[in-house]
């Protein structure tokens, strides 16, 4: 193999990822280039370019670290990019989004823009920005570690069944701060305020802020409001012994675990960051307002003069 590798990750049924990122690995080969991908995408990738399978420029892998894989180039939308992170994430291997067709907070250019991707990975041009991430614990109603997880959007404590509330008494920094009994608990980082905690009604933090968001779930309580935390604080979220069901944790909506009454989920700061790879310096505020089609039309000028000629 070459002296440089990079990954890539497909959205698994859109043929249009498939086009982009057999195209883009083409061109990265002629570059001297070459390219890992997941086992289960190899057979994806064989079709598309069969004159790539018998050589070293194209290889299935699972192992980042020891490919000393550069950068995890992701064809999808965010979905596809979260998907990417749980493979990137503990060897901290930045990700680069192509975005196909829908405005996303994470993905960076879109697939028309493959010649344009492959001069800056070629060249290595862009630059890396880090983002908070969860880690999240379970222990048992006997103090037992039950499960393991992290969490690039948020950690989601939700009831398991419909018809009942989940009774959620919240803890931070290793004190009681609330007992809530509602729909359940959601922890976020700024990444994921955007995503599940914006439609509970939390706030927007912009990517480069280091908080951690706390949102309670229909709670039927007098103070159940969004609350942010600093990125060193812990939340501890036990299900009170009596709750009648049972409860699910969810983690970037992909990772999942059942909860039993009497179990405490500890979340806080992850031991890596997210690493996104960006070629412009696109404000956050212009992501924003094009995946929500904020109006932004008034009486100023774009360039802040009046527009009645003050």
């Amino acid at each position: 193999m070459g002296e440089r590798r990079i990954a890539v990750m497909i959205h698994p049924v859109r043929e249009e990822a498939l086009v982009s990122a057999a195209e883009f690995i083409s061109r990265m080969a002629r570059h001297g280039v070459d390219t890992i991908v997941l086992p289960e995408q190899w057979e994806l990738c064989a079709r598309a370019l069969p004159d790539l399978v018998d050589t070293p420029h194209l290889q299935p892998s699972a192992d980042l670290s020891s490919n000393h894989v550069e950068l995890v180039v992701v064809f999808g939308g965010d979905g596809t990019i979260l998907r990417a992170a749980e493979w990137a994430y503990e060897p901290e291997v930045p990700l680069l989004g192509v975005n196909l067709g829908h405005v996303g907070f994470l993905a960076e250019l879109d697939s028309s823009e493959v010649g344009h991707l492959v001069t800056h990975v070629t060249e290595r041009s862009y630059d890396v920005e880090e983002r908070l991430t969860l880690s999240v614990s379970v222990h048992d109603e006997h103090g037992r570690l039950a499960w393991e997880s992290f969490a690039i959007n948020e950690v989601s404590l939700e009831k398991g069944s419909r018809e009942r509330m989940l009774e959620v008494l919240a803890h931070i920094d290793e004190r009681p701060i609330s007992r809530w009994a509602g729909d359940g608990v959601l922890v976020s980082t700024p990444t994921g305020s955007t995503a599940y905690a914006f439609s509970a009604g939390g706030p927007v933090m912009w990517p480069d802020v280091e908080a951690i968001e706390l949102v309670p779930l229909s709670a039927h309580a007098l103070f159940a409001r969004p609350m942010v935390l600093s990125p060193r604080s812990r939340v501890d979220l036990d299900i009170l012994p009596h709750n009648a069901g049972p409860a699910v944790l969810w983690c970037d909506g992909r990772r999942t675990f059942d909860l039993q009454p009497g179990s405490r989920v500890t979340v806080s700061r992850g031991p890596h960051d997210l690493l996104l790879a960006r070629l412009t310096e696109q404000p956050f505020t212009t992501r924003l307002v094009k995946k929500f089609n904020l109006t932004i039309d008034g009486w100023r000028s774009p360039h802040g003069r009046s527009a009645r000629g003050a």
